[in-house]
């Protein structure tokens, strides 16, 4: 890979890793809100929303981290 390529391609994992690390805040704080949901509503449909957007979450947050991993290898810092 080329020089300029490989400039861009590290700007933009810089960017990813910011976003990653904002992502990864937002992440925590969603799962201490769920978990301190009270035990009372653990049946309720707001519990399994707050369960499905950790879940994505930490989807997300993986998926970024694979982009990430994806892209320090093909610059070539891996």
């Amino acid at each position: 890979m080329n020089r300029i390529r490989r400039k861009a391609l590290s700007k933009i994992m810089d960017q990813l890793i910011e976003l990653k690390d904002q992502l990864e805040e937002l992440q925590q704080e969603e799962q201490e809100a769920f978990d301190n949901i009270p035990e009372a509503f653990c049946e309720t449909d707001r519990y399994t929303q707050a369960e499905e957007a950790v879940e994505n979450l930490d989807s997300a947050f993986g998926s970024l981290e694979e982009c990430i991993d994806s892209l320090t290898e093909a610059i070539g810092e891996g």
